[in-house]
């Protein structure tokens, strides 16, 4: 039992964790700049730790912060991949 409770606890913390890691906003509009399908520019909405993005081609995705890395990257669901974004918000 008390290692039942020993690891539930070291598993809550590391969800408490990750889920606090991403501390920016990045709400916002973003051009893109490499591997472009399109000119328009892209939109960020956040809430919370869930993001909704508007892609420059029209591709709507969910992205949430990556679980390997959650401090500096998002996984963006519906392309499969992962982007990192800068310190201050500004570049994804």
């Amino acid at each position: 039992m008390k290692r039942l409770s020993l690891a539930l606890g070291v598993a809550v913390a590391l969800v408490i964790t990750g889920a606090s890691a991403q501390s920016i906003n990045l709400t916002g509009i973003y051009k893109c700049i490499q591997i472009c399908r399109g000119d328009l520019p892209g939109y960020v909405t956040q809430n919370g730790t869930e993001l909704n993005l508007l892609t420059e081609a029209g591709l709507s995705s969910r992205a949430w912060p990556d679980w390997f890395s959650p401090a500096n990257r998002i996984w963006i669901d519906a392309l499969n991949y992962s982007a990192v974004y800068s310190p201050d918000g500004m570049l994804i």
